[in-house]
């Protein structure tokens, strides 16, 4: 694979992440109902530090950090692309994002299969979220990263 570079996303990105996004295989079934109608917006990228994950022309992954409250709102790596590490790039990117604006924790609400994942990178579970019916029918592991000084 090609040198992987993360920078920021342009809003003309939008419907291509967008799509990434929706061809997620870990919203199909049951969790498909979130992402319902969801869409990132060029807007959105403009109001949010959003940044991609790219090889040459490739989108491998994206995220989208909220600052007020600080909150990792939207992560998601590429399905052919993912165990090769991206998802751990994006998250000490975004830490360090957060480090740069002196943010002290960041907040995630999690699709309950990527809990697990952000464990690993260093979350810690602080609760749990209900159910919101319709579109979410399910509780959400509720983490926090602490963001290192250094």
């Amino acid at each position: 694979m090609d040198k992987i570079e993360i920078s920021r996303a342009n809003p003309a990105q939008a419907d291509v992440l967008t799509a990434l996004m929706h061809a997620s295989s870990a919203y199909q079934g049951e969790y498909a109902s979130i992402l319902d109608g969801y869409a990132v917006t060029p807007e959105y990228i403009e109001r949010n530090p959003t940044f991609t994950a790219m090889t040459g022309d490739e989108l491998l992954g994206f995220y989208a950090l909220l600052t007020e409250p600080p909150e990792l709102d939207i992560l998601f790596v590429a399905d052919d692309a993912q165990g090769l590490g991206i998802g751990a790039r994006l998250i000490t990117h975004m830490l360090a994002e957060a480090r740069e604006r002196e943010i002290k924790s960041v907040r995630v609400v999690s699709h309950p299969p990527a809990s697990p994942f952000y464990i690993r990178m260093g979350a810690r579970r602080t609760g749990t979220i209900p159910p919101n019916p319709p579109k979410v029918r399910w509780e959400r592991p509720e983490l926090r990263f602490d963001v290192p000084t250094c």
